[in-house]
């Protein structure tokens, strides 16, 4: 590999601009070198940052050997594209979901396995350092052993957001889209989800998808949880107006996950650590103490660790296989609340 690493961009959406500019603000040595996607939108803004535009991959590869790609396209995209990555010793880190059905993310993780070459996955909460102190906390025994865990994904998406029908199709809900983020972080404090029994509601909208769903989920640990999304529920708890990450949404002065054991709890995204200092025992008095962490933005910070990866100097945040298992427990969430029963996963 050149001293610089090399990347091209697959998909120039929203998220895909995000990711140039996590680039741009990136102290590594890395370059963009092409942006493909076969748009006239794409095509504008590849000129704009003045980085070499293509409409496919084979044209792509035809003219470079990246050290690496984003695959920032629609989730039905995801596995087409990252096959033909993987054909051409290309690593990848692929946006959230890693695909668009369990099915085909197996797909994609056995011809990794098979090429040896690296998959990561864009679950960038896992690289903010408020998530990473949390889980600092709970590795090192703060909390003892985790009983309980509790996440709530609540907003109100404008009216206008379901103007695009396939926004109303199957596939396209609040629960694959967003909390499939929320099931991530789920399974990096506690574990393999082991069963789930969920109920949804599109009684708001009437579209095919819903626009609210509770999960409760059972870890193979013993702990248990509750995750609910809603994306027709005015509220401050959600990760994106509690973390502060996106400028684009309001932070509010709250929390959206409640973590608890045996020793202690923790609430993110403030990370108050809370305890009985006279030891466990609900008549005695309980205090929080803060535990600040440093700020920085997720979407650099996972790009260093892919950079760290095709360098061979580090090991995947968020590998192949977090990003199945977090697509499993949405699956699992959303055949629950189909067949009305609860889901069991092996």
């Amino acid at each position: 590999m050149q001293t610089k690493t090399r990347l091209a961009l697959v998909g120039a959406g929203a998220i895909g601009k995000a990711h140039v500019n996590a680039i741009h603000r990136s102290t590594r040595d890395i370059d963009l070198i092409a942006i493909v996607d076969p748009t006239d939108d794409a095509r504008a803004f590849a000129e704009s940052v003045g980085v070499p535009w293509y409409r496919d991959l084979t044209a792509m590869f035809a003219d470079h050997s990246p050290d690496g790609a984003i695959i920032a396209t629609p989730n039905k995209l995801h596995v087409s594209n990252g096959l033909d990555c993987i054909a051409n010793g290309c690593p990848i880190l692929v946006e959230k979901p890693i695909a668009s059905s369990a099915t085909d993310a197996r797909a994609l993780l056995i011809a990794s396995k098979t090429a040896g070459v690296p998959i990561l996955v864009g679950h960038h909460r896992r690289h903010n350092p408020l998530v990473q102190a949390a889980k600092h906390r709970i590795e090192q025994g703060d909390i003892g052993e985790i009983t309980m865990i509790q996440s709530s994904c609540w907003f109100f998406k404008p009216h206008d957001y379901y103007d695009l029908e396939w926004r109303q199709k199957r596939g396209a809900g609040p629960t694959i889209v967003n909390a499939i983020h929320d099931a991530d972080l789920l399974h990096y404090f506690c574990g393999d989800v082991v069963e789930v029994s969920a109920m949804a509601s599109n009684s708001y909208r009437g579209f095919e998808i819903e626009n609210s769903l509770v999960a409760n989920l059972r870890f193979r640990s013993g702990a248990l949880g509750t995750l609910s999304v809603s994306d027709a529920a005015v509220s401050p708890w959600s990760w994106e107006l509690t973390a502060g990450e996106n400028p684009d949404y309001p932070r509010t002065n709250q929390d959206c996950y409640h973590i608890s054991g045996t020793e202690g709890a923790i609430s993110l995204p403030h990370n108050l650590i809370w305890h009985h200092p006279a030891g466990p025992d609900w008549k005695s008095p309980i205090a929080a103490i803060n535990a600040p962490s440093m700020a920085a933005n997720p979407l650099v910070a996972q790009l260093a660790n892919f950079d760290d990866v095709i360098r061979g100097h580090g090991e995947a945040v968020v590998t192949g296989q977090d990003g199945l298992a977090a697509l499993v427990t949405i699956e699992a969430m959303l055949k629950s609340a189909e067949t009305k029963a609860p889901v069991t996963i092996s």
